[in-house]
């Protein structure tokens, strides 16, 4: 099992911001650039789907796994011989927001799909968390 995590914490925003933010599925590619698009028609809840298109790569079919409002949310996708999850998680701390990411892939394929996908997702993640809090600041001004 391979298993990468980040977290940052953020002064002057909120966790409904960032909830509503993570929420709006369809609008993800306004904050992760890696994207070009996510559609989802169902509503931000355990069970439900939404296809993700990263840029240069192939739809991939992500299902919610763990939804607890205002807190955190976990999603996944299957690929053959492997699966990836993602746990996002919002933590209010005396410093500010902390906001964690981490990504973890198994199975007996999960070398190949790490080398194909999910190093390059985690490397992303910094710069994505850094958009979407900015986002959500102007959001609000």
């Amino acid at each position: 099992m391979w298993v990468k995590s980040y977290s940052k914490v953020y002064q002057d925003i909120k966790k409904e911001d960032i909830w509503r933010l993570w929420a709006d599925v369809n609008n993800w590619p306004k904050w992760d650039k890696e994207l070009e698009y996510c559609k989802m028609e169902d509503t931000f809840a355990e069970g439900s789907h939404f296809i993700l298109k990263p840029v240069g790569g192939p739809k991939v079919d992500i299902t919610l796994s763990k939804v607890v409002i205002n807190q955190k949310f976990t999603d996944y996708c299957n690929f053959f011989g492997a699966t990836m999850i993602d746990a996002h998680e919002l933590e209010e701390t005396l410093e500010g927001l902390r906001i964690t990411n981490t990504i973890t892939v198994s199975g007996w394929l999960s070398f190949l799909w790490v080398k194909l996908v999910a190093q390059n997702v985690a490397n992303s993640v910094p710069k994505q968390m850094d958009t979407l809090v900015n986002l959500a600041r102007n959001a609000n001004v």
